[in-house]
């Protein structure tokens, strides 16, 4: 079992989602609950696609965290 960094942001039309370290990894949608379940079929997806076409699965190296700055 790996764990992967996912990125959600909110945009003036939903949601969009991505995985630092799968390149090409990306969701939308108008909610988050719908792009949460699209980035997790989409990263087993795009693992599976690597798997088939006899490509290493990436290491996840990308950590996040959140920074708070009083201004």
């Amino acid at each position: 079992m790996k764990k992967y960094l996912v990125i959600f942001e909110k945009t003036p039309s939903g949601y969009g989602a991505y995985v630092p370290d799968l390149p090409g990894c990306v969701a939308t949608a108008p909610t988050k609950e719908e792009v949460e379940r699209l980035i997790y079929e989409g990263i087993q997806f795009h693992i599976e696609g690597l798997e088939l076409e006899g490509h290493p699965i990436p290491t996840a190296n990308s950590e996040a965290e959140t920074m708070v700055f009083a201004y």
